[in-house]
């Protein structure tokens, strides 16, 4: 018995934003979900006080939004129970009216931004005000920027670094807060906490600087009153709420311990805390290995406990009415939008259930750190004696992969391969250290902590030394095929939407991380030598076994062509490879059916290479294998 494709697809993902509304009745709780059965689509539910749950937007629409490509914050609920929303097929904004509470025969959304080349996101809608604020990006070029709920024209707030987020106006009105930061920086290296008077006609003055720099990462800032701010910050080297006084003053850690109370802002909007009502702060904290929600009083410094037993909350949270909304999961469970008690500490679960396998099916996963190095590890079904395994390598770099349900991972253990983890040094979750042993050693950090582990599994008898593969998509991508050419170790790889050569990714890769390598690998044109060496494409003869490469033919992170450039150098050195793409897929598998084909074909090369019966699933053929 094992864990079909279906079954991940249909649980692929989660919600990415969540809000809790006040209401006479009580509260209610808004989220987004992705939709794979419905195109890929994200489906924006309302979940009302008397627990009736409701799509809150109408079929054929997709609240996503192509902000730094990654997509920010892509909807508000309005007063009266209507919603704005940024949909993906044009980027516009619209503004859909309430109430939405039943079913939405005849709903029409509004435009409320014009046709053309900008991108709306991290939508915020300033108290007292009938707009909505966001980040509009048109052509590289970022500003803060007033959309009318009425339809009127675009007004523009701010206009100040290359890069911005997370706007917010102060109680009295009368000041704009932002987070902005320039190239070379990306987020998670320095931003700096601006504040600005807001004129007359609703546009900012000149802005001062409260908290940040070039080495110092803001997360996220929210107003506590007209002359402070909370604000996640790192000068400790790691993410710890502080509080931040205007005029001058300086900044007090409120959570002064080794703990990551922000995330890497790759998505603008992202909220690891968030004000209640009464000055209290509900908060996700911990590291990589376990995400808790807490509530922490910032008179006292008092930090509560509300996570229960979940080992993970994810980086989205909203209180109001005595309650906070956020977003939990464990290893058994798949993650839910959760209604938590503020006093009592009580959990309610209000997102759909999704079907699940039997609970024998799922592995146990261990927390291990092995030479330094973070993993998890999650043992094969009926395993006995030394086993093949898989090396999953996790995307950014900037990034990690904690412990929740993942069906992916199932699916092959379920199947007799077991998978490890590995947050290889660069990954968040464990403070500014651990990030930075990544800088400067892309395509060597990564390669030799995944082989690490590698060799730990073996030497703890639970992996053959012969059967060992690495996958990884994007940046993970990376590492797997630079693993492939630069160790002995792997027997193959599979690359979901790789990067191959570095340098020419730089080159034509988005805005937002055209300088990303600058601090990985190096400058160009002074560190060349180093983008040559560490290539995959200039290094393919190298391979030490077979590589699959899957790609999205609308990819505008990472293009096709760094596949497919690959694969020829494979194909030209006599190597094993075979290249699946897709169309209508961008950086990531939303689709249904994508999710399918890709897992039954990445299943296929493990039997292929490992030796393996793989009934059930298509035969896969690769080029080059006589």
């Amino acid at each position: 018995m094992s864990i079909s494709p279906i079954d991940v697809a249909r649980t692929d993902g989660g919600p990415q934003w969540v809000e809790a509304v006040a209401t006479p009745a009580g509260v209610e709780v808004w989220w987004d979900e992705p939709r794979p059965h419905e195109g890929g689509r994200r489906c924006v539910v309302r979940r009302l006080p008397d627990g009736t749950r409701v799509d809150a937007l109408p079929e054929g629409w997709n609240a996503r939004n192509r902000v730094v490509e990654y997509g920010g914050r892509s909807w508000r609920p309005l007063p009266g129970g209507g919603l704005v929303f940024t949909n993906w097929a044009d980027q516009r904004l619209y503004r859909l009216d309430g109430p939405l509470d039943g079913p939405l025969d005849g709903a029409e959304p509004v435009a409320l931004t014009p046709e053309g080349p900008a991108r709306y996101g991290d939508l915020y809608l300033p108290p007292g005000r009938d707009e909505v604020w966001a980040v509009r990006e048109t052509h590289d070029v970022r500003d803060l920027v007033a959309v009318p709920l009425d339809g009127g024209d675009v007004r523009v707030i701010v206009k100040a670094q290359h890069f911005v987020m997370n706007p917010r106006v102060s109680p009295d009105g009368r000041k704009v807060s932002w987070i902005g930061w320039d190239h070379p920086n990306m987020p998670w290296d320095g931003t700096e906490l601006c504040v600005a008077p807001l004129a007359a006609d609703g546009t900012a003055g000149p802005y001062e600087v409260v908290a940040g720099g070039p080495s110092e990462s803001v997360t996220q800032a929210e107003w506590r009153d007209e002359t402070s701010l909370y604000a996640v910050t790192d000068p400790t080297g790691w993410w710890n709420v502080h509080l931040v006084p205007l005029g001058g003053g300086e900044a007090r850690n409120l959570t002064p311990m080794e703990s990551e109370f922000g995330v890497a802002p790759w998505k603008p909007g992202l909220a690891t805390f968030a004000v209640a009502d009464d000055g209290r702060l509900v908060v996700v904290h911990g590291t990589a290995d376990h995400r808790r929600l807490g509530l922490l009083d910032p008179g006292t410094g008092e930090l509560r406990d509300l996570g229960g037993t979940a080992t993970h909350w994810s980086g989205t949270v909203s209180a109001a009415g005595g309650k906070a909304v956020a977003v939990k999961g464990t290893p058994y469970t798949p993650l839910q939008v959760t209604l938590v008690g503020l006093d009592d500490g009580g959990h309610e679960v209000v997102s759909a259930p999704k079907p699940l396998p039997d609970r024998a099916l799922l592995p146990a996963p261990e927390a291990v750190t092995i030479e330094g190095v973070h993993a998890h590890l999650y043992p094969p079904s009926g395993a006995q004696g030394p086993g093949p395994y898989v090396i999953f390598v996790h995307g950014g770099p900037t990034g990690n992969m904690p412990i929740l349900l993942d069906l992916e991972i199932a699916y092959f253990t379920s199947r007799g391969i077991g998978v490890a983890v590995v947050n290889y040094g660069g990954s968040t979750g464990y403070g500014r250290a651990y990030r930075e042993r990544l800088r400067h050693q892309w395509g060597v950090v990564d390669v030799q902590d995944c082989a690490i582990v590698a060799r730990g599994l073996v030497e703890r008898g639970v992996a053959d030394a012969a059967r060992i593969a690495i996958r990884g998509g994007s940046a993970g991508g990376w590492t797997t095929v630079a693993a492939l050419v630069h160790s002995d170790v792997f027997a193959g790889g599979v690359a979901h939407y790789a990067i191959t050569d570095p340098e020419s990714w730089a080159a034509e890769t988005h805005d937002f991380e055209s300088r990303y390598l600058d601090g990985l690998v190096g400058p160009l044109p002074e560190t060349r030598q180093r983008y040559t060496e560490r290539s995959p494409l200039l290094n393919a003869f190298r391979a030490s076994g077979p590589c699959l490469m899957l790609h999205g033919l609308e990819d505008a992170i990472v293009d096709v062509g760094q596949a497919e450039r690959f694969t020829a150098e494979l194909d030209k050195h006599g190597k094993e490879w075979a290249l699946l793409t897709f169309p209508g897929e961008q950086h990531g598998w939303r689709r249904e059916e994508t999710i399918v084909a890709v897992l039954e074909a990445e299943l296929a090369f493990y039997g292929l290479i490992f030796g393996m019966e793989t009934p059930g699933v298509p035969p896969l053929t690769l080029k080059g294998r006589a």
